[in-house]
């Protein structure tokens, strides 16, 4: 089985040491933030680091689609009209290009939060968003987008959008692009209600995931635990099998090959219980089991 399994990485330096730091633990996928992800400004990508980062990425064993540049922190692309809003759907547009520019295949965006004006509006705000970021960089470029945008679940936290399928397949069919699809993140699922502590409760949450978005949309997994109980809505990473879905849920999520023929990106801590390379090991022997 050719596994593309990782985690996610600094670019501490130049976006190029990402790769090192990927093939140091083990990596065969991984994810970056192509800036600050806690900063509204980012330093522009030059064509020397560009194809430095393509040229290491090349001469590795991972495949390009196997790398996943993950949207910052700040940008709410569900809020409502205002300073905030605009600046989002500039970031937003940024990362579309920064991700062309790298040739990278995928970016994960975090839905946002309607910050009380109501699901229909920031549904609405968020599909503007998407198309602004599409319409600018055609507008720009003249050419196809290269990049897939990929929607992230939420948690299911007040005011935020996309913690139930129904609602992120109702967005995927209000996008006019093709270029998008669904990074499930299981401790996400799981906080908002998915159990997926068991065999029954992994194929009941896949086959509703199918049903509802289709399971041909699903391009990235975030493998992550939970830290929070089952529809605690509370989004709190841990290691794979320390937490509240446990070894049992993970073993049986592997169980299923659409899961794992694609990029598997944990965003797991680094403590004292384990650091990346002994959570790379767990998923493995769950894989191989």
């Amino acid at each position: 089985m050719d596994l593309r399994i990782g985690f996610h990485v600094s670019i501490a330096g130049s976006i190029s040491n990402s790769v090192a730091n990927a093939l140091k633990i083990g990596c065969s996928a991984f994810q970056i933030f192509s800036r600050n992800p806690k900063g509204w400004n980012a330093k522009p990508i030059g064509n020397e680091d560009s194809k430095i980062f393509q040229m290491k990425l090349a001469d590795s064993r991972i495949q390009r689609n196997s790398v996943i540049v993950h949207m910052p922190y700040l940008p709410n692309l569900s809020s409502p009209n205002g300073e905030l809003y605009k600046k989002s759907i500039s970031v937003l547009s940024e990362e579309v290009y920064r991700c062309s520019i790298l040739d990278i295949s995928y970016l994960v965006i975090h839905l946002g939060s309607h910050l009380g004006k109501g699901s229909e509006n920031g549904i609405s705000q968020l599909i503007k968003a998407c198309n602004y970021a599409f319409d600018n960089y055609k507008s720009y470029y003249q050419k196809t987008i290269p990049v897939t945008v990929l929607l992230e679940n939420s948690a299911g936290q007040k005011n935020s959008i996309g913690s139930k399928f129904e609602e992120i397949s109702l967005i995927l069919d209000r996008l006019a692009s093709r270029k998008f699809g669904v990074c499930l993140d299981t401790c996400h699922a799981f906080a908002s209600g998915y159990d997926l502590r068991t065999e029954t409760g992994v194929d009941q949450m896949l086959e509703h995931f199918n049903k509802t978005i289709g399971l041909k949309e699903m391009k990235i997994v975030h493998l992550n635990d939970s830290k929070g109980d089952l529809n605690s809505h509370s989004d709190r990473h841990e290691h794979i099998g320390l937490g509240n879905i446990g070894k049992t849920g993970f073993g049986a999520l592997f169980k299923h090959k659409k899961v794992t023929n694609l990029p598997i990106i944990m965003e797991t801590p680094i403590d004292e219980k384990r650091g990346d390379p002994e959570n790379l090991k767990v998923v493995i022997d769950l894989i191989k089991q």
